[in-house]
């Protein structure tokens, strides 16, 4: 289990429009910033637009209190208004009681300003309640009462409810290029991508914000950083993302550092995680609790205990209390590195600390003793955690069920996986991915069924793994065909499939005549970016030949003849002279040319037999003629003894002089070999 990546957490600002003081208004500063509180006077006058004194705020605060400001100051606002501060109160209250947004917000809605409507914004947003919370911003957008402040407060609001798709679409409907480029709308935007798994999409959107203006703040790169845990290449991306953010003259701070020390451990960068986590105390920067178990997650790459004890003690000393996250990251330590009595014992006190209510401290364990090969004792530490009632998601028993299987005791892993079904009614796609391979191995065919119906009936995505237990299980079966839709499956949902696999459903599927799907099945490989076996060319192109898919099979000798051995390319070449397309003809003959290998009489005979019976071809004739010319090509006299024989259906002037050209390198060849000899 991954340990979830730590993201800025950012207050809700509430409105202080309806306050009955006259005190000047106060916003919250924010928690990265120094913890002095900043107040900003609104000065009113008949005569002259509100002003806002900003002169004790550092540059960067200036910059945040800013988005904050679009909700209360309006460019075009007016100190007049048409409605009165207890109408425009009462209208909100109204919209935020309504039962029917769809009739309350045309209705009141028009007599409201942009900082009225983020009110109610807020109001749903704090409530959890999505959909209103899309209603209001949906109508906001389409009546133009919005602003960078809604479009930001939207984003965070929603959360994880909102999908990456959604928020995109959200973000390349601005109009507006001052508030697209506003740093707290990009933040919010990007922050959302990164929840949402798309840190890669994150990263390039990023790039194209800054060719439109954007200048981002600390705030966007500890965010992008946190994606970087995430993805490939992840700790390069992130050490760009640090120098960038160093040449633009801002400074790494807690949340920075924190998020670095994340992509380093899940990168497994341990004497990174070092450097920088004292690099951090260097610059007088004090670590949190974050911060330690981020380093301690480091140290359990390699289960570097000694270093992750003293880790612990060093976080005593800073008067720091331990929580879950530390001493769960600490058995992690213990696990990797195989000491399991330490383990057991860091487990007691978990249960004791009250720390070990859920199973996954014992999964650690559990997971850690059957990677050792300690079978009994993983079994031993699943039925204590059954027998003191711990809550389970299912990860106990999909460890103990795949246990099971690897080693053979499938009715152990049918046992346990129908007590689940029994006892609990939820289900995930690892736990349904350890009970599908246990009936797969057992080869009862309805459980499979069942628990792919399972699946659908719980709306639950099958994963890579969910789909090479099925292709397997169906070849093993001798379904093939139905092992070859399962991976289109597979593949349309952006999977990659292993080429072992691949390979072996290419030659069940040649076997049992299904040509061109085994061809398909090449084709998925062979378009996923990822260097292939030689030998599966020539694999494919025997297969094609056999099912006479000969255009198919042209394509692969001319993209890969260097990898196809001579015998092979020479008995395509056969077949396709014989019976393949008359038109591709020529085209074969160059290719095979071109890949080095030297064409013989015998394929010359076939072409220009195919040529002679088809007099309608005569151009393509006439074009073969003079290519093996110009190659130093020559027919034999049978050969030219027929074209003759023909050639008033190909116009005797043309073949004439097709046939003198011929002669003449002939003549040069001739002699060539004679000295050859």
């Amino acid at each position: 289990m991954e340990i979830s990546s730590m993201f800025h957490s950012i207050m809700a600002l509430s409105s202080p429009l309806f306050s009955s003081s006259s005190s000047p208004f106060s916003f919250p500063t924010s928690s990265r910033k120094r913890p002095n509180i900043h107040k900003f006077k609104l000065q009113s006058s008949t005569s002259a637009a509100t002003k806002i004194t900003t002169d004790s705020i550092p540059r960067t605060e200036a910059g945040e209190f800013q988005n904050v400001l679009t909700d209360y100051v309006s460019p075009n606002s007016s100190n007049q208004f048409p409605v009165s501060r207890n109408d425009r109160q009462s209208a909100i209250l109204q919209i935020q009681e309504s039962s029917d947004l769809g009739s309350a917000l045309p209705r009141l809605g028009e007599t409201l300003k942009v900082q009225d409507m983020n009110v109610i914004l807020r109001y749903f947003g704090k409530l959890s309640r999505r959909q209103e919370l899309s209603q209001v911003f949906d109508w906001m957008q389409q009546n133009q009462k919005i602003n960078v402040a809604s479009y930001s407060s939207y984003v965070k609001l929603m959360g994880k409810s909102l999908s990456s798709v959604e928020a995109l679409v959200m973000y390349k409907s601005i109009k507006d290029r001052s508030t697209k480029i506003n740093v707290s709308v990009c933040n919010a935007l990007l922050s959302c991508l990164v929840k949402n798994g798309k840190s890669e999409s994150s990263l390039k959107l990023f790039t194209q914000m800054k060719r439109d203006g954007l200048v981002p703040d600390a705030v966007t790169y500890s965010t992008l950083l946190a994606g970087c845990a995430k993805v490939k290449d992840g700790y390069s991306k992130a050490l760009e993302l640090v120098q960038e953010l160093m040449s633009n003259g801002l400074l790494m701070d807690s949340v920075t550092y924190g998020s670095l020390l994340s992509v380093c451990a899940s990168h497994k960068e341990c004497n990174e995680a070092e450097k920088y986590f004292q690099k951090m105390k260097a610059e007088g920067q004090s670590p949190n609790v974050y911060h330690y178990s981020s380093l301690l997650n480091a140290y359990s790459v390699d289960g570097n205990y000694e270093k992750a004890e003293a880790l612990i003690e060093e976080m005593r000393s800073a008067g720091l209390v331990l929580n879950k996250v530390v001493y769960t990251t600490l058995l992690k330590v213990y696990v990797k590195g195989g000491f399991f009595e330490k383990s057991k014992e860091l487990l007691k006190e978990l249960e004791a600390f009250g720390y070990a209510k859920d199973e996954m401290p014992f999964c650690l364990l559990m997971d850690g003793l059957v990677k050792s090969g300690l079978l009994l004792e993983a079994k031993s530490v699943f039925d204590e955690m059954m027998g003191k009632h711990v809550k389970t998601d299912g990860y106990s028993y999909s460890i103990m069920i795949s246990a099971f299987c690897r080693s053979g005791l499938l009715e152990d892993a049918k046992k346990l996986a129908s007590e689940f079904e029994e006892k609990y009614d939820k289900y995930d796609v690892v736990i349904l991915n350890a009970m599908l391979s246990a009936y797969c191995r057992a080869g009862e065919i309805e459980n499979v069924m069942s628990m792919m119906k399972k699946m659908d009936d719980s709306a639950i995505s099958p994963d890579w793994n969910t789909f090479n237990i099925l292709i397997r299980y169906f070849c093993k079966e001798k379904l093939y065909l139905l092992a070859y839709r399962t991976m289109q499956d597979m593949h349309r949902k952006g999977h990659q499939p292993e080429e072992g696999l691949c390979s072996s459903l290419i030659y069940y599927l040649g076997k049992t005549d299904a040509h061109s799907e085994a061809f398909s099945v090449y084709n998925m490989l062979r378009y996923s970016k990822r260097t292939i076996s030689k030998s599966l060319h020539e694999k494919i192109l025997h297969i094609l030949i056999a099912g006479r898919l000969l255009k198919d099979a042209y394509v692969v000798v001319k993209d890969n003849a260097g990898f196809i051995s001579r015998p092979a390319i020479k008995r395509f070449a056969v077949n396709f002279m014989r019976s393949g397309n008359v038109n591709l003809i020529n085209d074969v003959m160059k290719a095979m040319h071109s890949s080095g290998h030297r064409i013989d009489q015998e394929l010359f005979d076939m072409a220009i037999s195919r040529y002679v019976s088809k007099p309608e071809k005569k151009e393509l004739l006439l074009q073969l003629l003079e290519w093996m010319s110009g190659q130093g090509y020559v027919i034999d006299p049978s050969t030219r003894n027929l074209i003759l024989k023909n050639s008033h259906l190909f116009g005797h002037q043309l073949i004439a002089e097709s046939l003198s050209k011929q002669l003449v390198v002939s003549k040069k060849v001739k002699p060539h070999k004679e000295n050859a000899r």
